[in-house]
C-alpha cells in the first residue's frame, strides 16, 4: 500500500478548544512525503464461499444429533473428538433490531460435521462468544459468522438458500481465554476478529467496577437461537428468542452446581428450571456464545448448564464478562501493523528520517516495514481511531496532526486534518477509551501544561474537548496505550524530570478521567518511554524503554499498574527516535 500524507480529504480541524468542520480542502501542512507499506491482513473469503461455509456447517448440524450440554464434570468427554459442548426453551421470539448485536456463528470441524453457537458483537471487527465454540476449531477456514438478522439461513424449495437479509463475514483471526479449560469450562469466553467491519451496534461490556449488575433478582434478558427442547436434538428456532434471565445469587448457583460453580469467573440467571420443557425459561443447546445483557451490559456469556436443558433447579450457567472484560477490551484494542495479537512499535532512523515498523515477536522486534523518508514529521503514534482493525497513524508536520488511515473499500490510505497550531504541544497521546463509551480518545497537553480529552467518536473525528487541569508541563513525557490495571479502563504514564514515573489509573468519566498519581517506576536512566500497547501478547498493555546507551527494555505489565521483569530487546536504539 502507498500512504501519501497528507492528501485530500474531508477534514474535521480542532483548533484550540473548539471545533471547526472545514469541509473537504485538502489539507495544506508543506512537502509530505509517500510511504510505501505492505500489509500481512488476509484478503475476505468471497460472499459466495463463507455462504457455502454456512451452508455445510448447517447440513452437518442438522445430522450429527449431537449430545445434550453435559456438566463440567463430564464436559472433557465431548472435547476428545473436536466437538464444543454447545449449550431457549421457553421465551418468545424477537427481532434484530431490539438485539442488533447478535450473531450466529457456523462452523464446521475436521470430520465434516457442523455446529452452531451464539456471538455478540462488541466493536466493529469483534464478535465475543464462547471459547468451547472457539477453541480447536480452525475459523480462518471453516467458519461464518452472520450479522444484521433475526432469522437462520433457510433452504428455499429449488434448493437455494435465504440469508434473510443477514451480511456474512469470515473471521481470521481468533483467540479464547488462556486460562479456558474444556474439563472445568472455566475461562469460557473468546473473540472473534471479522475480516471487515459489520455495521452492527455493538453492546457494551460490563466492567470490573460494574458490581451493581450481578445484584440477585435484577433483570436480566437471554438471547439465541437454540433448541427449543430438552429432548429433541434438533429442534433450534429458526427465528431469534429472547428469554427471561434474572441474576442469581452465587450462593444459589454454588448449591445447584458444588461441584462446578467457580465463583466471580461464572454466574447462573434464570429461573431455576421446573423439570419440564412447558414450564421452564431457559437456556439450551445452539445458545452457546449469546449474551446474557442486564442494563443495556454484556454481562454474562452462556457458557454451560445440566445435560437436560430443563432439569429442576439447574439454572443455566454463563460465564462473568466482568471478570474477563479486561481482556476481551484488550482484543479489541489489538489493531496492529501485521495483524497478530500483539504490538508494535514505530522508530525513525535518525541518520537519513527513514520511519520503520517493527513487528513483535514477543521477546524482540524484527523491523519489518520500511516507510520511507519522514523527514519534518515530529509525531507518529499507532492507533485505530475507526476500530476497523486496520492501525492507523496520528501524524505531526509543521504544527498541524493528521489522522492517516487506510481505507479497504478504496483500497488507499487517505489522510485527515486532524488539528492545527500544535506544534508546541507537550504531549499529544491515543491512549484508548478515556471516557467510558469504549471509543478511542485523544489526550493532548498544550504549551502551558493545560491538558485536554478529545472524546473520539468511533469514525476518526472527536467531539468538543474538555479540560482537565493545568500543571501537566511539570512532566518530561506523558504516555499511554492500553489497559495497565485490568479494569477495563485506558490508563497514562506520566514521567518526572527525575525520572520518576507515575501511574494515572483511568476512571471512565471525561470531566475527571484519571485516579491521584501512583508511583511505579523510577525512569532516571531512561530516555525514551513508548507505549504501544500489549508487546508480548499477555492481555496486558506494556512499556518500551531506551536507556542511555541505547539499549531498549520491554516492561511488561503485570496488570496493577506495575511491572514483572524487564527484558531486553537489543541495543543500538540510540540510532531511532520518535519511538510510537
Amino acid at each position: 500500500m502507498t500512504l501519501a500524507l497528507p492528501a485530500a480529504a474531508a477534514v474535521v480541524a480542532l483548533v484550540g478548544a473548539g471545533i471547526a468542520v472545514t469541509g473537504s480542502d485538502s489539507a495544506e501542512a508543506g512537502e509530505a512525503p509517500r510511504i510505501s507499506m505492505d500489509t500481512q491482513k488476509p484478503a475476505e473469503p468471497s460472499k459466495q464461499e463463507l455462504r457455502q461455509r454456512t451452508i455445510k456447517a448447517m447440513k452437518g448440524d442438522a445430522t450429527s444429533e449431537r449430545s445434550l450440554v453435559k456438566q463440567p464434570d463430564a464436559a472433557a468427554a465431548d472435547s476428545a473428538d473436536g466437538a464444543p459442548s454447545a449449550r431457549i426453551i421457553g421465551g418468545s421470539t424477537t427481532t434484530i433490531s431490539t438485539a442488533p448485536w447478535m450473531a450466529q456463528l457456523h462452523f464446521s470441524d475436521s470430520t465434516g460435521a457442523g455446529y452452531f453457537c451464539g456471538g455478540v458483537v462488541i466493536a466493529p471487527t469483534k464478535v465475543a462468544t464462547a471459547a468451547h465454540c472457539v477453541k480447536g476449531i480452525k475459523w480462518y477456514e471453516d467458519g461464518a459468522v452472520i450479522t444484521g438478522t433475526d432469522k437462520v439461513p433457510t433452504e428455499n424449495a429449488d434448493g437455494s438458500w435465504d440469508f434473510h437479509g443477514g451480511t456474512v463475514f469470515g473471521a481470521y483471526r481468533q483467540w479464547n481465554h488462556p486460562s479456558y479449560s474444556a474439563y472445568t469450562l472455566d475461562g469460557d469466553v473468546a473473540v472473534l476478529t471479522l475480516t471487515s467491519p459489520t455495521t452492527a451496534k455493538p453492546l457494551p461490556l460490563a466492567q470490573p467496577t460494574d458490581g451493581a449488575l450481578y445484584q440477585a433478582g435484577l433483570d436480566g434478558k437471554v438471547y439465541g437461537w437454540g433448541r427449543t427442547s430438552s429432548t429433541e436434538p434438533n429442534s433450534g428456532s429458526p427465528t431469534l428468542k429472547v428469554a427471561d434471565a434474572d441474576i442469581v445469587s452465587d450462593t444459589a448457583c454454588g448449591a445447584a452446581y458444588p461441584d462446578g460453580f467457580v465463583k466471580g469467573h461464572m454466574l447462573c440467571a434464570g429461573a431455576a428450571p421446573t423439570g419440564s420443557d412447558e414450564t421452564s425459561e431457559t437456556t439450551c443447546n445452539g445458545d452457546s456464545g449469546g449474551p446474557l445483557v442486564v442494563s443495556g451490559r454484556l454481562v454474562g456469556i452462556v457458557s454451560w448448564g445440566d445435560e437436560n436443558c430443563s432439569a429442576a433447579g439447574k439454572y443455566g450457567v454463563y460465564a462473568k464478562v466482568s471478570t474477563y472484560s479486561a481482556s476481551l477490551q484488550a482484543r479489541v484494542d489489538d489493531a496492529n501493523w501485521n495483524n497478530d495479537h500483539a504490538a508494535d512499535l514505530l522508530t525513525r532512523r535518525t541518520s537519513d528520517s527513514t520511519l520503520f515498523g517493527w513487528n513483535s515477536k514477543i521477546s524482540s522486534l524484527s523491523r519489518t516495514y520500511n516507510m520511507g523518508y519522514f523527514g519534518g514529521y515530529t509525531l507518529a503514534l499507532q492507533t485505530d481511531l475507526d476500530r476497523d482493525d486496520n492501525e492507523d497513524m496520528l501524524t505531526r508536520y509543521n504544527g498541524s496532526v493528521y489522522w492517516d488511515h487506510w481505507v479497504p473499500a478504496l483500497g488507499e490510505w487517505q489522510s485527515k486534518l486532524v488539528a492545527t497550531g500544535w506544534g508546541k504541544h507537550k504531549a499529544i497521546v491515543a491512549p484508548g477509551d478515556v471516557t467510558g463509551d469504549e471509543l478511542p480518545d485523544l489526550v493532548t497537553v498544550d504549551s502551558a501544561g493545560t491538558m485536554r480529552v478529545y472524546p473520539g467518536r468511533g469514525n476518526g473525528g472527536f467531539n468538543a474537548p474538555v479540560t482537565v487541569g493545568t500543571g501537566w508541563g511539570s512532566y518530561t513525557m506523558v504516555r499511554g496505550h492500553g489497559d495497565f490495571t485490568n479494569d477495563g479502563k485506558a490508563d497514562i504514564f506520566a514521567r518526572a524530570t527525575d525520572g520518576k514515573t507515575y501511574l494515572y489509573k483511568g476512571t471512565g468519566v471525561a470531566t475527571k478521567p484519571w485516579s491521584a498519581p501512583v508511583l511505579v517506576a523510577a525512569f532516571g536512566s531512561m530516555n525514551a518511554l513508548a507505549t504501544t500497547g500489549d508487546v508480548n501478547s499477555d492481555g496486558v498493555a506494556d512499556v518500551l524503554a531506551r536507556d542511555t546507551t541505547g539499549k531498549l527494555w520491554l516492561y511488561p505489565g503485570k496488570g496493577n499498574g506495575g511491572f514483572n521483569t524487564r527484558v531486553a530487546f537489543g541495543t543500538g536504539w540510540q540510532a531511532y527516535n520518535l519511538f510510537g
